[in-house]
């Protein structure tokens, strides 16, 4: 595997910035930015000069930026940056929240309260579970277990996805998924740029993986919210399933998140499959 930085090393605002803005800026296609290509490309994606250009700064300044020279961008300076590099709303959040060097303080006592816990034992036909800041796994229902029964790994999402040779079937659109915890980590790093559990969270899957570390180098930022999951059950197979996530009151870092399937869909007839143990 090839020598990577250290996350903690670039723990300063300005280094993480300026690492972020160097991938993104080479994995913007140059047709996406509205540039007509002059066929003199050496490197992906676009070229300072031109993100200064749209950004309307100067080039010497933008420059700075991406070596970590300039520590104090404005909060103008990044939106003109932002839309210049054509990113989206998480990836302008986590951008800013690079730029001010703030950092939250997740629950450090990774408690789930007894009421949630409550609500997971009477969701009866859905899979749901509450994830940590670090998508470390602190409870699940029954129905989850049953969902992932196929796994040894367990304690934690990334480590199921990257690190569980079960990962590569169960979920149908692996890459997709992958990504999408990468950049999910990705933005939880962006809020908690100093928490020693996520940290090393990330240290562990970037030696272990070459996936992972591929897809962390590219600094795609990514947060799971509403999106539909495609799973291949060893047991009752296909299963497409909405997945809900949502953030738990008092507990800073937390969420729920809930998997259903569209009433009267086989996928629907498969769960209940799932959680009586009789084909349907």
């Amino acid at each position: 595997m090839s020598e990577k930085p250290d996350p903690r090393a670039a723990a300063d605002a300005p280094g993480r910035l300026a690492e972020f803005l160097r991938a993104r800026r080479a994995s913007l296609d140059p047709d996406r930015a509205g540039l007509v290509a002059d066929g003199l490309r050496r490197v992906p994606g676009l070229r300072r000069e031109e993100v200064a250009v749209r950004a309307r700064v100067s080039a010497d300044y933008y420059t700075r930026l991406e070596q970590g020279r300039e520590r104090h961008p404005s909060p103008q300076v990044l939106a003109a940056i932002s839309n210049a590099l054509c990113l989206d709303g998480d990836e302008r959040t986590y951008l800013f929240r690079l730029a001010s060097g703030e950092a939250a303080v997740p629950d450090r006592g990774r408690a789930v309260a007894p009421e949630l816990a409550l609500l997971l034992g009477q969701l009866h036909d859905s899979p749901a579970l509450v994830l940590g800041h670090d998508l470390d796994v602190l409870a699940r229902n029954e129905m989850a277990e049953l969902l992932h029964q196929g796994f040894s790994v367990k304690d934690n999402s990334a480590r199921m996805c990257f690190l569980d040779e079960a990962g590569r079937s169960f979920y149908r659109s692996w890459p997709a998924v992958a990504a999408g915890v990468v950049g999910n980590l990705r933005f939880a790093l962006g809020r908690w740029p100093h928490d020693e559990r996520l940290l090393n969270l990330v240290d562990e899957l970037r030696g272990r993986s070459t996936d992972f570390d591929r897809l962390w180098s590219a600094q795609a930022v990514q947060v799971k919210r509403n999106v539909a999951k495609e799973f291949l059950h060893p047991l009752v197979g296909p299963l497409d399933l909405d997945y809900q996530s949502f953030d738990v009151r008092g507990a800073e870092g937390q969420q729920l998140a809930v998997f259903t399937a569209a009433p009267g869909s086989p996928s629907a007839a498969r769960l209940r499959e799932l959680k009586t143990g009789r084909r349907m």
